[in-house]
């Protein structure tokens, strides 16, 4: 008796495991596909010259890579200049990098010399009232977003680590390299 209560334990136990595992790749999924299936809405920031620009100005020919970012954040102080590097790479392949500062209003005067100490060349908006953060809908920094030139997003990096520069690079690649972005 005590080995077929075991048994039934153990598949029971083994089945609501795998069940578990299921519903939370069925969520996820869920949520990448919302996520993928989004569009880019046009949106208008000031930059670092205190000029207001909107995305549909900036936006790539093939690709525009957005990046959520602010000058506390530790990922994001290293993951700027691989992306910079990436840029200076890509942008005559139609890839434009736009840099989107998420910082508070002690920090907005520390962007432009901040990026400029870093070599950054494309474009650093400043969302100051964080309203293009919260209608992307992005929750943490750095958050990474493509967009393709019908400003559907294709792919979502959050995080950044030693590395990372590698996956998003080759995720571009890729995106290049499929005819239909």
């Amino acid at each position: 008796m005590f080995l077929i209560s075991k048994v039934f334990l153990s598949y029971t136990i083994r089945n609501n495991l795998k069940m578990k595992v299921l519903l939370v790749i069925l969520f996820l999924y869920g949520i990448v596909f919302e996520l993928k299936s989004q569009d880019v809405n046009d949106f208008s920031l000031d930059n670092t010259e205190n000029q207001r620009v909107s995305y549909h100005q900036l936006k790539g020919e093939k690709l525009t890579v957005i990046d959520f970012w602010a000058t506390w954040c530790k990922p994001c102080l290293n993951a700027l200049p691989k992306l910079g590097m990436l840029s200076d790479t890509l942008k005559n392949q139609g890839v434009q990098f736009i840099g989107i500062s998420v910082d508070g209003p002690r920090n907005w005067s520390k962007v432009k010399p901040f990026t400029e100490s870093l070599g950054i060349t494309y474009p650093i908006l400043i969302d100051k009232e964080g309203e293009v953060m919260r209608d992307m809908n992005i929750n943490a920094i750095p958050t990474l977003i493509v967009a393709d030139k019908n400003n559907e997003i294709v792919y979502i990096h959050e995080g950044f680590s030693p590395g990372d520069e590698n996956i998003i690079r080759d995720e571009l690649e890729k995106l290049l390299q499929s005819g239909n972005r």
